[in-house]
């Protein structure tokens, strides 16, 4: 055959449903996507904290599971080398882990300019020799010198970071501004520049700041988004800080609050729900604040009325014993938003 390469499409290959994450919930397995917010929304720690939570395996804000962690490399152009580290530590910290011990690169080289040439083949040669799981590049404004408004002029920059995750299996994560005063329009509309922005990714975050907290809006190609959630900045150990989960409710919210105890909400949520429901699913239901549903869990499972399984939270079987824990389990603790004193 002289064309290009084709094949029947029930022999094109299947993706195991454990292998379709890179951060469950968050960032599809191998995804080009993009971080977009306003100034001074937080993008920059969002963008590390996935960083690290790849890097040591631990859940990103201390909620999304990391199932295969790996390397990652990074590259931060509009801070400096003493500032990234000093963030990287503390949202290591923050994991309770040591940034020495994850295998977490940075390229330190002044500028990388998508634009010209001799540098996509050098970010392309750093990318084969390092094999990253995970590329962060922070941000787009600062990789470029062409119109963000033309769609001609920013197409073939993306196309190389696609062509890069295709031929080195890495996940791409590019951070990106948001309009200003965008209003009420959709999350991904509100990005600066051509809509082929929007377009090109495969895992989608946005972050727009309310009142005392951030909110994170997800969007995928290929799974559904899940609902939005409230972030905000949380000193760890020290002088520390990551983005966590907030513990905030929404105002609109509150005529919907459920007065019964939070064991009987779960319960009801749970048995009510015709699939196994994630943590931030079940938060969203019952509306109670995380650190009382982790509690809950922990105690339904100790009792044997609910059980936990790869797909999420659901109801014990009459008789059932909760499944013992594996190494690979991280159990409820490490699936809690804001971690308890006495969690790993």
């Amino acid at each position: 055959m002289t064309g290009f390469p084709v094949q029947p499409a029930h022999r094109l290959p299947r993706q195991a449903p454990e292998h379709r994450w890179l951060i469950r919930d968050l960032w599809s397995a191998g995804a080009v996507g993009i971080i977009g917010g306003e100034p001074k929304c937080c993008k920059s720690f969002l963008a590390l904290g996935m960083g690290v939570a790849v890097a040591s395996g631990t859940p990103c804000l201390g909620a999304y599971e990391v199932p295969h962690p790996g390397r990652v490399l990074l590259y931060a152009a509009e801070d400096a080398t003493h500032i990234v580290r000093e963030r990287l530590d503390g949202i290591a910290a923050c994991h309770r882990r040591d940034l020495a011990s994850l295998d977490l690169w940075a390229i330190t080289a002044p500028a990388i300019r998508l634009d010209a040439r001799d540098h996509r083949r050098l970010l392309e040669d750093t990318v084969a020799e390092l094999q990253p799981t995970l590329l962060i590049l922070d941000p787009f404004v600062r990789l470029h010198r062409v119109d963000e408004n033309v769609s001609a002029a920013v197409a073939p920059l993306l196309a190389f970071l696609r062509q890069l995750q295709r031929t080195q299996g890495c996940a791409v994560v590019l951070v990106h501004h948001t309009r200003k005063n965008a209003g009420n329009a959709r999350a991904g509309q509100t990005l600066r520049g051509s809509s082929e922005l929007h377009a090109w990714g495969d895992s989608n975050l946005y972050l727009r700041r309310q009142s005392s907290h951030l909110r994170l809006t997800v969007e995928h190609r290929a799974h559904p988004a899940p609902a939005d959630v409230a972030l905000a900045l949380q000193s760890g150990v020290g002088d520390s800080l990551a983005l966590q989960i907030a513990d905030v409710i929404d105002e609109e919210d509150e005529p919907e609050r459920n007065s019964a105890p939070p064991e009987q909400r779960v319960l009801e949520v749970l048995g009510q729900a015709d699939q196994p429901l994630y943590l931030r699913e079940l938060r969203r239901r019952c509306r109670i604040r995380n650190e009382t549903l982790c509690q809950v869990l922990r105690q339904l499972e100790s009792d044997g009325r609910v059980v936990r399984q790869s797909e999420g939270w659901s109801v014990a079987k009459d008789g059932a014993t909760p499944p013992s824990r594996t190494s690979s389990d991280p159990g409820p603790e490490r699936q809690c938003a804001i971690p308890l004193p006495d969690t790993p």
